[in-house]
């Protein structure tokens, strides 16, 4: 059975150290949109409850609420921990802002497959991805170890595999990369 719209949160990580990049992606333009924007309108528009994932201290300026990941840590396992602590949904399907090309169709077949699995990852890394509740003791086992790889994570979840197109997981590391 695949779970109906409200049955999965959209969870937006803003909370990345964008050193690449030299300033915060979240509030970087992208065809005039700001990259937070356009992926939590993504998120929200797919699934209907949407929330940001960030670090308080970087005091933010967008139109949504972020909820504080609660650590100090700056790594994406810290973000999607945080998601399935804070989430309303059994299942949260985590984007990093930096990902402009993600669709809603991508979107959902990782939440249609999360039901099967307690992590789904695309070929080329561990996010966007979609995760269960029921992974939340191992994420938060690495983290307390300091094991803060979550590939490492993903694959100790057994994490099912989701083919997607290359052209959507295009993400954006340096403010060329929005130009190309």
């Amino acid at each position: 059975m695949v779970r109906g719209r409200h049955e999965v949160t959209g969870v937006l990580l803003v909370g990345g150290a964008s050193s690449r990049f030299g300033s915060s992606k979240a509030l970087a333009l992208f065809e005039g949109e700001e990259l937070a924007v356009r992926a939590y309108r993504l998120l929200e528009e797919t699934f209907g409850i949407a929330m940001a994932v960030g670090k308080d201290d970087d005091d933010l300026d967008l139109p949504f609420p972020i909820e504080d990941d609660g650590r100090d840590e700056r790594a994406a396992i810290v973000g999607v921990e945080a998601a399935l602590r804070l989430a309303p949904t059994e299942i949260a399907v985590v984007l990093p802002t930096d990902m402009p090309f993600v669709t809603g169709r991508l979107l959902r077949a990782l939440a249609a497959a999360a039901e099967r699995a307690d992590a789904v990852i695309v070929q080329s890394g561990p996010l966007p991805g979609a995760y269960r509740r029921s992974a939340l003791r191992v994420l938060e086992g690495r983290i307390e170890r300091g094991d803060l790889a979550l590939w490492a994570a993903a694959e100790e979840l057994g994490a099912t595999v989701l083919e997607a197109a290359a052209e959507e997981l295009r993400n954006v590391n340096t403010p060329a990369d929005l130009q190309a």
